[in-house]
């Protein structure tokens, strides 16, 4: 199930299901604001996005609440978190999936999105979208890149080579095609054993991370390893590791660890700097068929993602 593209003068929706905003992220909340203004959109704010209980967030009852809220407004035509977090899954057992079915639309985010990205997709079969949120992508200085993304992804729908940003690596070659799943590896671990981990059966698994260490990398490779995901997928894209590939770019890096980690498998792994923390984004479609060709170092969408 594909939600319809946007188109000049669409409401969007802005909500907060894993940090709120707050204080200290005013500026950068009014610059993703202005950004998608002057693109002429119309924003609408959920009722709990700078709402916090116990001094975290919005419970989880509220930050379900609001979800379900932009999926049943018919007037609002995507949905854009405002940034990412830690606790996004809490407010997964009070989704209500048959809104989201009977009401499909654009839904992106990042980071602890991961969360609700990927169980979505799962549940109701709706391809979403990961790549910029409003806070740290929209409204930190975006790129010419992230501008151009936003609008070919979705509102031109794109089908194709997904253009470079910076340099790409071939780790282990080999040309695959399957439905992309991933994000996050810290967020999409905290699904794991629960209801909400997705069925990696033939996809291509795409990670990024932040301010991660070389041995919490080995560490988190090796559960992916334990809980059988490498024997299910046929690709990995490894995205921008802010944190590791910048501030420590002496020690080995996360693409190196995955492939001495999956030394007795043959698919391919390709690292790029088109997705992450704190580097310009992509959209990637959740849920959708893609070809990752690591000898030539592309990714290619190989099916309609909006309609």
């Amino acid at each position: 199930m594909i939600p319809s593209r946007l188109k000049v003068g669409d409401k969007i929706g802005i909500i907060s299901p894993s940090a709120p905003i707050t204080d200290d992220l005013k500026e950068q909340y009014k610059n993703g604001i202005k950004f998608l203004e002057e693109l002429e959109f119309e924003i609408i704010l959920g009722k709990y996005i700078f709402s916090t209980s116990l001094g975290i967030s919005a419970s989880p009852k509220k930050k379900a609440e609001d979800i379900s809220n932009m999926f049943k407004d018919i007037s609002i035509k995507a949905i854009i978190c405002s940034q990412g977090g830690l606790n996004a899954n809490s407010c997964l057992p009070y989704l209500n999936w048959d809104i989201i079915k009977q009401n499909p639309k654009i839904f992106l985010g990042i980071s602890d999105i991961t969360a609700l990205l990927n169980p979505i997709f799962q549940y109701t079969g709706l391809v979403t979208f990961h790549g910029n949120d409003l806070i740290f992508g929209f409204g930190n200085n975006p790129s010419d890149y992230d501008k151009q993304e936003f609008i070919n992804c979705l509102v031109e729908g794109r089908i194709g080579k997904i253009p470079s940003n910076g340099e790409r690596t071939s780790i282990r070659e080999g040309t695959v095609t399957g439905k992309l799943l991933g994000g996050n590896l810290h967020s999409l671990l905290r699904l794991a054993g629960t209801p909400y981990f997705p069925d990696f059966r033939e996809s291509i698994l795409f990670l990024e991370a932040m301010d991660i260490s070389p041995v919490f990398c080995d560490a988190f490779f090796n559960q992916l390893k334990q809980i059988g995901i490498f024997d299910q997928i046929k690709g990995v894209i490894i995205g921008y590791i802010y944190g590791l590939q910048e501030q420590i770019p002496e020690n080995i890096q996360m693409e190196e660890i995955l492939f001495r980690v999956t030394e007795e498998y043959d698919f391919p792994i390709l690292k790029v700097n088109d997705f992450g923390h704190n580097c310009s984004n992509t959209i990637l479609p959740i849920g959708c068929s893609i070809e990752l060709n690591t000898r030539k170092k592309e990714i290619s969408i190989i099916e309609q993602y909006v309609k």
